[in-house]
């Protein structure tokens, strides 16, 4: 993917914004990437890929660790399932597309519930549980993330990774995205507490795993793949309808207005929402998702902006708020298109 170049410093509060986070978590550098009308107007990076004496400064190269941000690319996966038919509906039951699993406590989750973290299912030492009924309140939980990319698998026969890699990564020649078995030069050191328990590493590299790096540059053309519909350099990638329903709101009506509305797991800005982690001033139908690490991709379409941020720390330290940090990041931006 081509995109001009225009630096300015339009966004100069932004980077300042993220600049201050990076002092306030545990992260040995970081990273501030914006496109605004089709150009790349910001573009900083700062810091090493770790605390070790000697080592590389981020750079162009640099891919981050992006946790939770990986489910934009499973949202991708099976919103192109969806409109290649080889999922019926969102709001089929999950039992239609795992057969060898007839679980009973599965009984009346859709699809549309998983999506929106709506599903209500909890694993707890291996065991899944019910911690409420399908669409009727919001959980972050990784278990739904898990079936999904099951029923990708069963109903496509392919991976997340093979779908997003072969639909969008190749014909876009985003070559600083992937999944990792091991470890190389590239990739950052994720700075974490040592006996932290949601930190894991996998083998697997079918895009069902939290072990995915992607350099700023990349993830910023991901966005802008999303803000186009799939059409960028005169050629339309993927169906547009598969962006659309993706970034669309699909969250079922909830008893608590109050809490996040999702699409196909990005955070969507819709009627306000005091547990939304996207800005008060950020306007409608913007979309978001973030990581664990910090890692945040925002796509604004009424303002045709894009803008990335990304450190290397895992988690939180003690009394930072997460939520509103990542709030201001959004409010700023918006801040900068006013002034």
């Amino acid at each position: 993917m081509i995109i001009d170049e225009k630096k300015n410093k339009r966004f100069d509060l932004v980077v300042s914004n993220v600049r201050k986070t990076s002092e306030e978590v545990d992260c040995s550098g970081a990273s501030a990437f914006i496109i605004h009308n089709d150009k790349i107007v910001t573009e900083e990076y700062w810091g090493e890929h770790s605390k070790e004496p000697n080592a590389r400064p981020i750079q162009k190269d640099t891919q981050f660790h992006v946790a939770s941000v990986r489910k934009s690319y499973i949202g991708f996966a099976v919103a192109f399932a969806v409109n290649e038919g080889y999922i019926g509906s969102i709001d089929d039951s999950i039992l239609k597309y795992l057969p060898l699993n007839k679980m009973q406590i599965l009984n009346g989750t859709t699809i549309r519930h998983l999506l929106t973290h709506t599903h209500g299912l909890k694993s707890v030492n291996g065991e899944i549980t019910r911690e409420f009924q399908a669409g009727k309140n919001w959980a972050y939980r990784g278990i739904g993330i898990n079936i999904l990319t099951q029923i990708v698998k069963n109903t496509t026969g392919k991976s997340v990774a093979e779908i997003v890699i072969n639909k969008a990564l190749k014909p876009l020649n985003l070559m600083e995205t992937g999944w990792y078995s091991e470890i190389n030069e590239k990739l950052v050191d994720v700075i974490r507490q040592p006996n932290d328990k949601s930190w894991t590493t996998s083998n697997s590299t079918d895009g069902d795993k939290m072990n995915m790096y992607v350099s700023p540059r990349d993830l910023a053309k991901w966005g802008y793949f999303h803000l186009k519909q799939g059409y960028v350099n005169g050629k339309q990638i993927i169906a547009n309808k598969t962006i659309d329903m993706a970034t669309s709101l699909q969250s079922p009506s909830l008893l608590d207005t109050e809490l996040p509305q999702n699409g196909y797991l990005w955070f969507v800005k819709d009627l306000p929402a005091r547990k939304t982690e996207i800005g008060q001033l950020v306007p409608k139908c913007s979309y978001q998702i973030l990581g664990y690490t910090g890692v945040t991709l925002l796509v604004i379409p009424q303002h045709n902006l894009v803008a990335v941020r990304a450190f290397n720390s895992f988690g939180s330290p003690d009394g930072f708020d997460y939520l509103a940090d990542v709030r201001k990041f959004g409010d700023t931006i918006m801040t900068c298109l006013f002034n």
